[in-house]
């Protein structure tokens, strides 16, 4: 038995979906080659959350990490809601 979740497997993130939120940040960005970009899946336990959560790192060379969200699934994220998440202030 899993206690709140913890010690339970989910299948893993998409690698193609993962890749194309990244190409769709890159693209929106006008990010070059030198920013790194990395996408992730996370599992919020917290009531307040809406569960499972896409957070995307932009790391640009020089400038402080840049960390957005968007409320659903790397499978489920468009290029419309990356162009909010990159739109909205850090």
């Amino acid at each position: 038995m899993a206690l709140f979740g913890f010690g339970t497997r989910r299948p893993p993130t998409d690698q193609g979906a993962r890749m194309a939120v990244a190409d769709w940040v890159r693209a929106l960005g006008g990010f070059d080659a030198a920013v790194v970009i990395k996408v992730n899946e996370i599992v919020c336990a917290d009531p307040a959350c809406p569960g499972t959560e896409t957070i995307i790192l932009v790391l640009v060379p020089g400038r402080p990490a840049r960390a957005v969200k968007v409320a659903r699934p790397v499978s489920e994220v468009t290029q419309a809601d990356v162009a909010l998440a990159l739109a909205e202030p850090s």
